[in-house]
């Protein structure tokens, strides 16, 4: 073998191993780019893919109420709206069971505006403030008709006629139904 082509054939078995070993390092990069991304996925919350879907047709799993469909369009602290036609959900988080239709992205509660930030009782003072007449389906599956007539720190009062008045705990609520005739929701 001339001293040519055994230099040759040095330099190709160098190249195929730095080749080698540089397909190595990648396979170990992308192994550790997935650790890291596994491990900071952790830290998502479903709150914040909620957030980062306002305005995507979604399906949430209520616990007992079962599947309800609609728009999403406000996220707040512990609490979501969905609307479909003249049908207003409001969803306590902790009845959300599962959810279709939501966004790949999450927008971290850091990301979220002030307004974005208020409790359940907002919406539900607005509820009351409407007069309209609403279903407040309990964590427990059951449900309790009427007017919301005023929103207490933990509780709320639903009117079920001119004298009976019923005290619901925040802590009970899943979810409230509400229609609007008007079509405004």
């Amino acid at each position: 073998m001339s001293e040519d082509s055994s230099e040759r054939a040095m330099f190709e078995v160098l190249e195929d191993l730095e080749a080698h070993a540089e397909t190595l390092h990648h396979l170990e990069r992308a192994a550790e780019v997935a650790d890291r991304s596994r491990a900071e996925y952790q830290a998502v919350l479903l709150e914040g893919r909620l957030m980062a879907s306002v305005g995507h047709e979604v399906v949430l799993g209520l616990r007992g109420v079962g599947p309800v469909r609609g728009q999403l369009r406000r996220v707040g602290d512990q609490w979501c709206q969905v609307t479909a036609a003249q049908v207003r959900w409001t969803v306590r988080s902790v009845a959300l069971l599962w959810a279709q239709g939501l966004s790949e992205r999450a927008l971290p509660r850091l990301a979220w505006s002030r307004i974005d930030t208020v409790g359940l009782g907002s919406p539900l003072r607005r509820i009351a403030d409407d007069r309209l007449e609403c279903t407040v389906h309990l964590v427990d599956g059951s449900t309790l008709q009427g007017v919301l007539r005023r929103v207490g720190g933990d509780f709320v009062e639903l009117g079920e006629g001119p004298d009976a008045v019923t005290l619901v705990a925040l802590e009970a609520v899943g979810a409230v139904r509400t229609e609007d005739r008007s079509g405004v929701v």
